[in-house]
């Protein structure tokens, strides 16, 4: 299991039978998140201050190699086809698109954004990323095969994870500026808001449930998770997290939710059956993205 550390520019890793820290992961300045390629066979982490990105094997945990001059890379993610890594240039305000042919990175188009992009989500076709603009409270789609910008809608209040439906007809924006997450219905040629559902103060990030049904969002100011039901767009349940919960990985049976404690330098295991937190693992300052090895479906 793995977690990174924003502030030690190093990721720790966890023995999730053991639940200690066995060691840390060097890596560049401001590790903030990290993203599993759609072939498995690496991890990736996007060192924002350090222009990096430290590549490491899922199983074993050892570094692959580091790929420089990836300009402020705060978020990223792979189309499902494994042809573009997309990332979101947080401080620079811009979005780059990556060629991928399987061993390099070619910087195709740099596409200047509205202010803060913050998150990613690449529809299942491999063919729109949609992109949350955090100070400028919008949702941005771009069209890949183009690198150009589709269209522009505005959001609630600094929007930040993004998380499409599997049908891609619907995205849930978390409103870390408000209470809620809005969803879109983006299967027309323009979007339109449609709802929003309360879940608790600093809505942010997302992460499925499994079931291709389910969501859990985490409330960082209100330090609660909800599990959101899509198809119904309302809270099902809710499970208190101290410390200002941010990302969120889930066990492969969907019984424990794995969140990082932000403001609490810690990594919180959630019983979503006993609807507590269990167990709580100390790790580095500020503590931002989490994966496990054994997961649910994402």
């Amino acid at each position: 299991m793995f977690v990174l550390n924003s502030l030690d520019a190093n990721v720790s890793v966890i023995n999730p039978v053991t639940w200690e820290e066995i060691r840390r992961i060097p890596t560049g300045k401001e590790p903030h998140h990290l993203y599993l390629t759609p072939d498995e066979r690496s991890i990736i982490i996007a060192n924002a201050l350090s222009d990096t990105l430290t590549f490491i094997d899922p199983r074993t945990a050892e570094v692959q190699r580091t790929v420089r001059d990836i300009v402020d890379p705060y978020h990223l993610r792979f189309t499902p086809d494994m042809k573009w890594l997309v990332t979101a240039a947080n401080r620079l305000n811009h979005v780059d698109f990556y060629k991928w042919d399987g061993k390099e990175l070619t910087l195709a188009k740099r596409v200047a954004t509205s202010r803060t992009p913050s998150h990613i989500w690449i529809d299942s076709k491999s063919t729109t990323a949609y992109v949350s603009m955090q100070d400028s409270d919008e949702l941005v789609a771009m069209d890949i095969a183009t690198q150009s910008i589709r269209w522009r809608t505005k959001t609630g209040a600094m929007p930040a994870d993004i998380y499409g439906s599997p049908d891609d007809k619907l995205l849930f924006v978390g409103l870390t500026g408000s209470d809620s997450v809005e969803v879109f219905d983006v299967s027309g040629v323009q979007p339109s808001s449609i709802k929003r559902i309360k879940t608790g103060s600093g809505a942010h990030a997302f992460r499925a449930a499994g079931d291709k049904r389910h969501l859990y969002v985490s409330n960082r100011v209100a330090n609660t998770i909800s599990k959101l039901d899509m198809q119904r767009q309302e809270v099902v349940d809710t499970y208190p997290v101290p410390g200002g919960p941010d990302c969120m990985d889930v066990s492969a049976d969907g019984r424990f939710i794995f969140v990082s404690s932000r403001w609490a330098k810690k990594m919180s295991v959630v019983d979503t059956v006993e609807k507590k937190v269990i167990k709580q693992v100390p790790v580095g300052k500020s503590p931002h993205g989490v994966w496990t090895l054994q997961h649910a479906p994402r």
